[in-house]
Formats: structure tokens, sequence, C-alpha cells
């Protein structure tokens, strides 16, 4: 089956991400990974320490999966996966994705900030030509409606 990832993180523009891909799933029949990169620089302490931050990061990151899940099983019928990466965020999606041959489709949120569209639309889009699978970049702007119409 042919999957759409996205990418979890604490960002605006991830929640339109979302929604176009449990849509686009519906639409295709097509499944949804959801991913989560802990980039290492929060471990960087005593190892204590580092291992209850880890614990944390995994704990918001399950809390803020469920609320997408549940949006993504109640409204579009479509079950998504999790997966948690650990390491430089670019580096990890670019794995994840050969890893998994049923990936389909990138589906990245852009800012809307005077900062530009994000740091990893910014770095994966520089890569866009070798990389083995299309990205999608869904604006964080988007009204629910014009993702609706466009999916």
């Amino acid at each position: 089956m042919r999957k759409f990832l996205v990418v979890l993180d604490d960002s605006r523009e991830c929640l339109n991400a979302m929604r176009f891909a449990a849509m686009r799933a519906a639409h295709t029949g097509a499944g949804v990974t959801i991913l989560s990169v802990i980039p290492p620089d929060e471990f960087n302490h005593w190892i204590g320490v580092g291992e209850v931050m880890r614990e944390e990061a995994r704990e918001r990151i399950h809390a803020h999966f469920e609320v997408f899940a549940k949006w993504m099983r109640d409204r579009q019928n479509v079950d998504p996966e999790l997966v948690i990466r650990e390491g430089e965020p670019v580096p990890e999606i670019l794995d994840y994705i050969e890893g998994d041959a049923e990936i389909g489709v990138l589906v990245l949120g852009a800012g809307t900030g005077r900062k530009g569209p994000g740091p990893l639309v910014t770095q994966l889009t520089k890569n866009s030509g070798t990389l083995p699978v299309p990205i999608t970049i869904v604006p964080g702007d988007l009204s629910k409606e014009k993702l609706e119409a466009i999916t």
C-alpha cells in the first residue's frame, strides 16, 4: 500500500500537513505514516537528565499523535502509524524514506512567517531533485475548506 509520510513537529504548519495527508490518503486508499524526530541536542546533559528528557519528548509526541490519529480515524477513516526517531531531522527523514518502499509522497507544511517556509522545507527542497519520492508542500495558512477542495 502506498503511504503518505508526514512530519510531526511543534510547528503550526504541521496541522495543515497532517490534514492534507489524511484527506489524500482517504481519497486514494493510501495510508499515513507520521514521523517525529527528536533532535540530539535535547539530550546533551548528564545521562540521567538526558534519559528523563528523552522520555518526556516521547510522551509529548505520543500525546500530539493521539490527537491527530483520532481525527484521522474519526473523520477520514485513516489509521495512521507513528514512527519516532532520534537524530538530525533531515537525515532521519531521508533514511526513513529510503527504508520504507511504501512511502509514496513526503508531505510538509510551509510556515507563513518572515523566516520563510521553515527549516525542513528549505533543506529538503534543496535536495528535491535527488529524492526518491515527490514532496508536497502545504501552505500553513490554507483554510480547511480549501484543503478539502484540493484533496
